[in-house]
């Protein structure tokens, strides 16, 4: 698994429109509110256009991309935590999520209602951003009852605890996400295993028409503008223009998007800020049976990015042969980059590169 996002917004904003299209899982779309009731799950490929190329040098028997999770939950209304709609019994689904992605609706549709009555991008962000902290904030008071009595009884790591959630709890209640909280590495590491949403990195979407992709509207343009407040990445797409998209064969989708001006689909700007927002980085094997590639972590080192693959690569790790995508693109072949001095035996200290080929030796 490359990474994984956790979908939210309010009802009718195209969540699940644009999750269908991205994941192609045919989850339920309609024009009512919570049309979406069971969380939806896809797993689909990440695009990387050099994944192609070494395929078409290695010849391989297998192409495996990395992968990206999309979890589409029900929509989330204001009074949520109260119950209102269908509450926020479905938020627990996505606290395993390494980033929340918030669709924005930036289409007028009079066949389409909204929940609201008027198209406002940066008030359903608002309500849901909301929706969020007191979904936090429930799981903090429930912990801060639990630890209070151990912490009482003098055990330090309970006072270490309670001290985090004592922070938490007076950031949400001033209504700060805790991403933008002043709580310590350390403290976030004391709180790891309440699987808090609003301490995750979030991305934006503004889901709007056609016609604004190549020119963006007064709305999506709203979303931008929030989006660098927020210091989010952020992605404007067309719901329906990226299902037709996933209708068509793979040659006409380049065609389309061509046509359209856009070098990749939504899915594809989507893979891209979701990379550029978790820190993230590619390297690949590569050889006849398969080329592949693996994500890790920017500043992984090869040990670590050894256990991508295995376990007891990284157990037993001894060295690693690498080399870049860059250097087997201009000399050609492997055999070709080994004669340019550019195939590099690396050991345990190597910090592993966007878009390093590797072949890992190590101890069984």
């Amino acid at each position: 698994m490359g990474f994984n996002c956790g979908i939210v917004g309010l009802p009718n904003v195209g969540k699940s429109t644009i999750f269908n299209a991205l994941t192609q899982a045919n989850a339920q779309a309609a024009n009512y509110p919570f049309c979406t009731i069971d969380p939806n799950v896809g797993v689909v490929p990440v695009p990387d256009e050099r994944l192609q190329k070494l395929a078409d040098i290695f010849q391989p028997d297998k192409l495996t991309p990395t992968t990206v999770e999309f979890v589409d939950i029900a929509g989330l209304v204001k009074g949520a935590s109260k119950g209102e709609g269908l509450g926020n019994q479905f938020l627990g689904n996505i606290k395993n999520c390494d980033a929340i992605v918030h669709i924005l609706r930036c289409f007028e549709d009079s066949d389409v209602v909204h929940v609201e009555g008027e198209v406002d991008p940066i008030r359903d962000f608002a309500v849901v951003e909301t929706e969020l902290m007191l979904k936090d904030l429930e799981s903090v008071d429930k912990r801060i009852l639990r630890v209070e009595k151990i912490a009482k009884m003098g055990d330090k790591a309970a006072n270490l605890e309670l001290e985090a959630l004592s922070k938490a709890k007076a950031n949400l209640d001033q209504g700060i996400p805790l991403r933008k909280s002043s709580l310590t590495e350390e403290e976030k590491l004391q709180l790891h295993d309440l699987y808090l949403i609003t301490i995750k990195p979030i991305m934006m979407v503004a889901n709007t028409s056609e016609a604004d992709i190549k020119t963006p509207g007064p709305y999506a343009k709203q979303v931008e503008e929030l989006a660098q407040k927020e210091q989010a990445p952020y992605v404007i797409l067309s719901g329906k223009m990226e299902a037709e998209i996933a209708s068509l064969a793979p040659a006409d989708q380049q065609e389309f998007l061509k046509e359209l001006g856009l070098t990749h689909s939504g899915l594809g700007r989507l893979a891209q800020a979701g990379y550029r927002l978790l820190n993230l980085a590619t390297f690949f094997t590569a050889g006849k049976q398969e080329v592949r590639a693996w994500t890790i972590t920017q500043g992984m080192k090869a040990p670590q990015a050894a256990g991508k693959i295995h376990n007891d690569f990284e157990k037993g790790f001894i060295k690693a042969e690498v080399y870049h995508f860059d250097d087997l693109i201009k000399c050609g072949t492997e055999a070709k980059v080994k004669e340019a001095g550019l195939y590099r035996i690396e050991g345990k200290e190597y910090v592993v590169k966007d878009g390093d080929i590797m072949f890992f030796r190590f101890n069984v």
